[in-house]
């Protein structure tokens, strides 16, 4: 396809924005934004000649000039140049930024219309409300990116709701899906980056040991596809090869299929509603042999379940739930808390502030930064 699309990648260094970069070849780019990898990001901008560089560190900026000077490509930092970049006038932007975080910015690419490519699930989980009216507002898209949720959105292919019985988002269950409970007590945060099938974020690939990560899509399947929590099915499938499957009421039951990289949801993210050529591995069904389904373990990954009672709750708890996650699994990732803690500490914060409900933006960041708090006591 002839690309003319302006660009904005929020997120630009972490594992969706480098897979994102990567597809942008012939694209205006507009902004970058990243943290705080200062090298990485001035790196971006040098292949990708952006307008403008942005880090949310403003520790930072110093480094990122120097990098670039002589380019052109102005410099910026601190979240107000964060969300003056989202807020650029652009054809597409890639919500990519990890976390709670990535909110603010992903309202402000809504503010202005356009497409929204979300890979940022931990916004529509913890504001999801919030975020589908800013779009409505505006007239903005949203694409969803992450691969089970673009899977789905391709194999509804236009259709009615109303047309489907439920969905199927598959796992490939993580580093420890066979593993014991009394061993799962001993994982390491290096055991539990190392995902056996998507090379991933730190952050990332916890939740997908612990399965939280699941949780997380079925409250964003919820918002992004107007369903019930009960039409919402998780399947582990360890070979990764089916991302998302349709049921539909003639019993008609749709799947998309591809090999576990994200640049292919990014490229039809990107290219929608054309197609684009990527140069990815293509799946060998011969090679596969065999697809194989099972039930996830309750017992074992009781962060699913938490997802599900959040979301069966409603109101606040989504973000007490994802706010309560993200301190666990920093705290995990520092040394500082048990594995299977991740999950009690999580448990044990939606039990303390209980559901209650939010209105706006302002309600949400408020709980957002009690549940943290609280979270924080628990895991120290």
């Amino acid at each position: 396809m002839a690309v003319t699309r302006s660009v904005t990648l929020l997120g630009s260094t972490g594992s969706v924005g480098r897979s994102t970069a990567a597809l942008l070849e012939g694209f205006e780019v507009e902004a970058l934004v990243a943290g705080r990898d200062a090298a990485a990001l001035a790196a971006q901008a040098r292949a990708l000649r952006p307008r403008i560089a942005v880090l949310s560190d403003e520790a930072g900026l110093a480094e990122l000039r120097e990098r670039l000077a002589g380019t052109g490509i102005a410099c910026a930092a601190g979240d107000a140049a964060v969300i003056e970049a989202a807020s650029r006038p652009v054809d597409w932007t890639m919500a990519a930024i990890v976390g709670a975080a990535g909110l603010k910015p992903t309202l402000a690419a809504l503010a202005r219309g356009g497409v929204l490519a979300l890979a940022n699930k931990e916004s529509m989980v913890c504001a999801g409300e919030i975020v589908l009216a800013a779009a409505a507002r505006s007239g903005a898209t949203i694409l969803p990116v992450d691969s089970e949720h673009n899977a789905i959105f391709q194999a509804l292919c236009g259709q009615a709701m109303a047309r489907v019985e439920r969905i199927y988002l598959t796992a490939s269950g993580g580093p420890f899906r066979e593993m014991s409970a009394a061993d799962m007590a001993h994982v390491t945060p290096a055991m539990a980056v190392k995902h056996p099938v998507w090379s991933m974020g730190a952050k990332i690939s916890v939740d997908s040991a612990t399965m939280m990560n699941k949780g997380l899509e079925v409250i964003e399947a919820a918002r992004l596809f107007a369903l019930d929590e009960a039409r919402i099915q998780v399947l582990v499938h360890p070979q990764s090869a089916v991302h998302g499957l349709v049921q539909y009421v003639d019993g008609s039951l749709l799947a998309q299929l591809g090999t576990p990289d994200m640049r292919t949801p990014i490229a039809h993210a990107l290219a929608w509603p054309d197609r684009m050529g990527v140069e990815v591995a293509r799946l060998d069904l011969l090679a596969l042999g065999r697809l194989d389904f099972h039930p996830p373990d309750p017992l074992r990954f009781p962060a699913l379940r938490l997802a599900r009672d959040a979301l069966r709750a409603g109101g606040g708890a989504p973000t007490i739930l994802n706010a309560a996650n993200e301190v666990a699994v920093g705290r995990f990732l520092a040394g500082g808390l048990g594995f299977l803690r991740i999950a009690a500490v999580v448990e044990e914060t939606l039990s303390r502030l209980g559901p209650r409900g939010v209105e706006g933006l302002d309600a949400v960041i408020a709980l957002d930064g009690e549940a943290r708090a609280y979270a924080a006591e628990l895991a120290a």
